[in-house]
């Protein structure tokens, strides 16, 4: 068989999956080499290198099979204390590690590639290293490798480390791999989510039936007192009777039908243990299947921080721990990003340069750590330096030149505090931009992927010492700590990663400010809002126990959500909604109660939306003092559809002014979807506009047998008789135009239509 037939996809492929392992041993090597020498490190590199090269004879492509020979030459030197490994070679031996994995990823297009600048590269490493081979020293600073065998020939120790016995070794040592899609791992962890819930329905199938054991019990006991005194009647009387034998024939009935239902209760109690202890056991191994170790994603940080702190004049190194702790998979998919930002966040601003550290008396070489584990039921992951940390008095005075907070409010801010506007988009401590750092981004990014991944981040500074990140996450996104509360009578889940806290309010701890309803928290005036009116669900019952409340967002965005009840905490099993219904408004995903019921999980970053937006346009309803979310006099509701930015704001001023509840739409196709997913009592709308014109929505309006009565106003620049007439004819209750109506001329056509804005 020719290279040409061996050279096929699967082939390449695991040619692919076996140069991105064995490139990682050898950066890792070469790294921990430069740092301190040793024949393990050595020798690992040599069997990574070996192996790469024999997969690569296999495929037939011969560009892998010379850089790996002559990196193969450069280790048994140094293995026979022919050279020395210092600085300049590990630089060489990483750009021949960079090389393979270009070879790799150009297998495909190999004669293209290699005809190109791919062959002039590969030929200039080569001859680089061999030169750098003929030399005994190199021109940096020496790291001195113990030989193995002084007197072993190159040869020999070459044979010593086959590829097929590592690779049978690894084979026999190793876990079987196979590959399964994303889609049948979410697949697979769904509806093992789903048989746990099922499984859960089981206590409560088996409660109903003890309460059915104990009637039975009762009613065998009333019937053994019925028995008795019929026995004690018909001794004295001295008469049978065939009811007495009937009651005593629906004795041993009723006595069977006892020790039966006993009997299934016992199996059904031990089958409900098995089932849910399976269900658990089930769910854990599937979820298991989408974990993968931290080591995964951190593979190459040690050689970017190295690379890195080497173009910035400064020695660093990486000390990685926790690299077999398990993280899910779209979690860890997400987390490269981030951590890469702090990384080299902790590179540029974090660590000193060598002279800077000797004068502070510390190691020339500086160090970051990056720790996971599991901790408290969620992934812990932290980024830290031992540079010189951040100057809090700098920060301060840097948030007060961007406006962001006063002198005053500065001086009160705590030190947590102040470092959180380092999370701000476009927030920067440096006035120049460089090609590391200056942009005010990388931090932002880190922050919105914790928002995304109901994570949380602590950030810790210590002046001379460094700085910690300290970033919490679920060990899983299928599964959320949630708190369960009702609202509109309809159970909602809130991620409790964006509850800042729950909390029941008196009226009298109600205020106004700004014609806004607000309460006090933490030392601040906090705006109050009807999760309802998000929602557009129905009121809540009233309560006189006081308004539940759930505080949701951050120190520069907070609000209280007015609940009807707080139900308490649960672990749900989130289930993600179909991709066919799209973005559904304030929603995240759905999931399933131990009972079976469904639950939504709110979005809370949208829901922040939601509520910035009823605030601009005047739209936030109040609190009713028992607890109703509407008004304390409902209001009618106009919904006012024109292109017209101008126009929609004078109507929506005008209609408020008088004390209407105004929604606007921007064109036709709007406002047909705000009508059919909220109730108004009239319609005023534009004829000439994108999408869907003024005549089409009348038209759908009045062919709709729900909306059909709600009464339609035409306000329009076309007042010709023609116009009217047609919009007439679609079924328009009043038509006005635009250029001869007042103010009052429209607010009268609306009270001749529906009335005044509150009925007496």
């Amino acid at each position: 068989m020719n290279a040409d037939d061996m050279r096929d996809a699967s082939m390449l492929d695991l040619f692919r999956q076996e140069v991105e392992t064995q490139a990682q041993v050898m950066s890792s090597g070469l790294l921990a080499i430069e740092r301190s020498a040793s024949p393990q490190d050595l020798e690992a590199c040599m069997r990574a290198a070996h192996s790469i090269k024999g997969a690569a004879r296999i495929v037939g492509i011969q560009a892998g099979v010379d850089v790996t020979h002559v990196m193969e030459d450069c280790f048994v030197s140094a293995q026979q204390g022919k050279i020395q490994l210092g600085p300049r070679r590990i630089d060489q031996l990483l750009h021949g590690v960079d090389l393979l994995q270009r070879i790799a990823k150009s297998a495909e297009d190999l004669q293209l590639w290699q005809a190109g600048d791919g062959r002039k590269e590969i030929d200039s490493f080569l001859q680089g290293l061999h030169n750098s081979l003929l030399q005994a020293d190199d021109d940096a600073r020496d790291t001195q490798v113990p030989t193995a065998n002084p007197t072993m020939p190159a040869a020999v120790v070459s044979e010593l480390l086959p590829a097929g016995d590592f690779q049978q070794d690894k084979a026999e040592n190793a876990d079987r791999m196979l590959r399964v899609t994303a889609a049948h791992l979410n697949q697979l962890v769904s509806l093992s989510g789903e048989s746990l819930v099922e499984s859960r329905w089981l206590p409560a199938f088996n409660e109903s039936l003890l309460r059915l054991k104990r009637l039975q019990h009762g009613a065998a006991q009333a019937l053994e007192t019925l028995h008795e005194t019929l026995h004690e009647a018909l001794r004295e009387n001295g008469v049978a009777s065939a009811q007495f034998a009937a009651l005593q024939d629906s004795r041993q009935q009723l006595d069977a039908c006892q020790k039966m239902l006993a009997e299934r209760l016992a199996e059904l109690e031990s089958f409900e243990r098995r089932n849910s202890s399976r269900a658990q056991r089930l769910y854990d191994q599937a979820l298991a299947s989408r974990m993968r170790p931290f080591a995964d994603r951190v593979a190459g940080y040690d050689r970017m921080v190295r690379d890195l702190g080497r173009s910035l004049g400064k020695q660093v190194r990486l000390a990685i721990s926790g690299e077999a702790t398990q993280v899910d998979r779209d979690i860890l998919e997400q987390l490269e990003a981030p951590l890469v930002h702090l990384l080299r966040n902790a590179l540029d601003h974090g660590i000193e340069a060598a002279p800077q550290r000797r004068a502070a008396g510390k190691d020339e070489e500086g160090v970051i750590g990056l720790t996971a584990r599991h901790h408290a039921g969620l992934l812990q992951i932290t980024v830290s330096d031992d540079g010189n940390g951040i100057d809090l008095e700098q920060l301060r005075a840097a948030v007060v030149a961007r406006g962001l907070v006063d002198n005053a409010t500065s001086a009160r801010l705590s030190d947590a505090e102040l470092l959180h506007f380092l999370l701000l988009p476009g927030f920067s401590m440096r006035d120049t931009v460089t090609e590391i750092s200056g942009r005010g981004v990388g931090l932002d990014v880190v922050h919105n992927m914790l928002k995304r991944m109901r994570g949380t981040i602590q950030i810790f500074s210590e002046s001379g010492r460094g700085m910690r990140f300290q970033l919490q996450l679920p060990l899983t996104l299928s599964l959320v700590r949630s708190l369960l509360v009702s609202i509109g009578g309809e159970p909602y889940a809130f991620p409790l990663a964006y509850v800042n806290r729950t909390m029941v309010l008196d009226q009298e701890q109600i205020e106004m400010l700004e014609g806004r309803q607000h309460f006090a928290f933490e030392a601040r005036q906090i705006g109050l809002v009807a999760a309802s009116q998000i929602l557009q669900s129905k009121e809540s019952a009233a309560s006189d126990d006081g308004i539940a409340l759930v505080v949701i967002g951050d120190m520069h965005q907070t609000y209280g959500l007015q609940v009807d009840r707080l139900l308490g905490e649960h672990m749900l099993v989130v289930q993600p909604l179909d991709t066919r219904l799209g973005k559904i408004k304030d929603v995240a995903a759905a999931a399933l109660m131990e009972d079976g019921t469904p639950v939504l999980i709110l979005d809370v970053e949208d829901m922040l939306h939601s509520v910035d937006k009823l605030i601009a346009h005047g739209q936030l309803d109040k609190i009713h003092e028992g607890g109703s979310q509407l008004q304390l006099q409902a209001s009618k509701r106009v919904l006012v559809v024109d292109d017209s930015l101008t126009v929609r704001e004078l109507e929506r001023k005008l209609l408020s002014s008088r004390g209407y509840t105004v929604r606007i739409a921007v064109d036709g196709m709007d406002g047909w979807n705000a009508l059919r997913s909220e109730p108004f009592d009239l319609v005023i709308t534009d004829i000439d506009m994108p999408r869907m014109d003024g005549i089409e929505l009348v038209t759908l309006i009045k062919s709709n047998l729900q909306l059909k009565a709600i009464p339609v106003m035409i306000v329009s620049y076309k007042d010709r008789p023609e116009d009217r007439q047609r919009g007439l004819e679609a079924g328009a209750d009043y038509y006005l135009a635009k250029a001869s109506f007042h103010d009052e001329t429209l607010l009268e056509a609306v009270e001749d239509l529906i009335g005044a804005a509150h009925d007496s």
